[in-house]
Formats: structure tokens, sequence, C-alpha cells
């Protein structure tokens, strides 16, 4: 029986108000056996936790999303904190930086990001990582700048600098004392390598099907059989079959497929493989749903 694990989705926005039974059903006929709706800001945090609260296969994560940092005073901090430590949320996250829309100042998304690391620690959770360059696309590691804060350095499509700034908080921080993945990954094999040597795991989403796509089939291809998870981010970026429509969960096993295809490995296996390594990331063992 395929056992699939979507790490990411956004199952409370609104986009699945009108039919969640029908997409939860949907997933689990693909199967999926365990999905992680992602919390943005307070409310949809809380959203999470309420979602996960009525699903057995439901898990949630908390967060502020950078887009989001600007606005998240002391008592927002607080409160994610305080969500983080509920017995459905087994993430702090999505957090992170994201350089492309700049729809919160940097030095304002360095902060939150910064901050929620620290939860993290304390509640001894792992962290699920947003990281967008400033081109929007692919980032490689094309620049042999030491890590550090690269606000300061002029950007273009081609330097890495939001990877350059997430390492750089992220092993100031000793990630690998609580793990977290990298979602939605979007750097190279050089960007990947550097992110497994921090503990990290490697999330693929859809994307990796693009026929456009060209350096992620190469990192889905190198990250080792302990450390990737797939994902769907829906209801944004649907696999390549269904590009300009809402994603949703079932819309994995498509993503799951392509990568095990990419190993060379056969589907049932790669993904159960993928689904032991979510697990084992989020402290969830196998019969962790509830009846």
């Amino acid at each position: 029986m395929t056992d699939l694990f979507d790490t990411h989705a956004h199952l409370h926005f609104p986009d699945f108000a009108d039919d969640l039974v029908a997409v939860l059903d949907r997933a689990r006929e693909a199967g999926v056996a365990a999905m992680l709706t992602i919390g943005t800001d307070v409310e949809t945090s809380r959203a999470a936790i309420a979602l996960a609260a009525r699903e057995r296969d439901v898990w949630a994560a908390v967060g502020v999303h950078p887009h989001d940092a600007a606005s998240a005073d002391v008592e927002v901090l607080d409160e994610i904190e305080r969500l983080a430590a509920s017995p459905r949320v087994v993430a702090v996250g999505e957090i992170g930086l994201d350089y492309f829309r700049n729809l919160s100042p940097r030095d304002e998304q360095l902060r939150v990001f910064e901050h929620l690391l620290g939860v993290a620690r304390r509640v001894e959770k792992p962290v699920i990582i947003h990281c967008r360059e400033p081109g929007g696309g692919p980032a490689g590691a094309r620049t042999n700048a030491p890590p550090g804060r690269a606000s300061g350095v002029p950007t273009n499509d081609d330097a890495p600098v939001a990877h350059v700034d997430v390492l750089h908080l992220l092993r100031a921080a000793r990630v690998g004392d609580v793990g977290g993945v990298m979602h939605c990954f979007s750097g190279d094999v050089g960007i990947a390598r550097q992110c497994l040597d921090l503990g990290l795991h490697i999330s693929i989403a859809g994307p990796v099907t693009y026929p456009s796509s060209r350096a992620l089939p190469e990192v889905a291809r190198f990250v080792p059989d302990d450390r990737i998870v797939v994902e769907t981010d829906c209801p944004f970026l649907p696999p390549q079959t269904h590009r300009g429509k809402r994603n949703e969960p079932a819309y994995v096993a498509i993503t799951a497929a392509r990568v095990a295809e990419l190993r060379g490995r056969p589907f049932d296996e790669m993904a159960a493989r993928m689904s032991v390594n979510a697990r084992a990331l989020f402290r969830l063992d196998s019969s962790a749903t509830r009846e």
C-alpha cells in the first residue's frame, strides 16, 4: 500500500473552505497517510491547530512567514511560542527569509527569523524554512563568500544572498539540535550540501516536475535516502500536469513519482522511505494517527 506524507500544505487557507472534506478524501485515496498544515501568522497558526485537532492524519506547524515579519511584535511572537507548545504542533514554521517580494524589510525578516529559531530550541521542535532569492528563481552556490549576513552586499539573480543569510542564522542557532527542513527547496547541489551538513532535510515540491527545472532534478538525485521528503505547498505550486490549477495533497503522489524516477527507485519504495524520513523529522511514529 502506498504511504505518502505531504510535509507542507496550507489546508486551512480559504482556497479549501468550500471542499476540504473532498480534498482530504482524495488525498487519502491517493495514499497520503499524513499531512502537515502550516501556519504563516497567528491567525493561520491557530487555524492549523484547529484543523489538526479535528483530523487524525493532519498535523500542524506554527510560525510567522517572512512576508508578515514587519507586523510581528512581541505579543505576536509570544503567542506563536505559546501555540508551538500545543501537542498537535510538530514544528515551528513557516519561517525564514524572502528577498524576492520583500513584503517586509530585510532587517525585520532577520529579526523574526532569529527569534523563532530560538522558539524552536525552547519548545524542542524542528523548523520549516522558507528561503527565496531576489530573482525568485533557483539559487546557485556561485559565490565563495563565507556565510554571513549578506543584506549589505549588492544583489543579483545569481548570488544566493538569501541562502547565505539563512545558512548563517541556522548555524548560529545550532539548528541540528532540533532539526528542520528546507521547504520547497530552490537551491542547487552546492547549497543542498551545506543544508545537509547542518543536519537539515530537503523537501522537494512540484517544480521538480516542470520541464524548465534544471538544478532541482540534480538535487533530487543527490540528497541521501534518509534526508529527502516531499510536499505540495498547496494550494500553490501544482505539478506540471495540473499547472494553472489549485494544488492539493493528492498531487504529492505526482511529485513523489518524479523523485522516484530520478533516483531509479520503485515508486512505493521511495514514497515509503520519504514518509519514514518525515515521521522521524517530526517525531511521529508510524502509528501516530488518531482513530
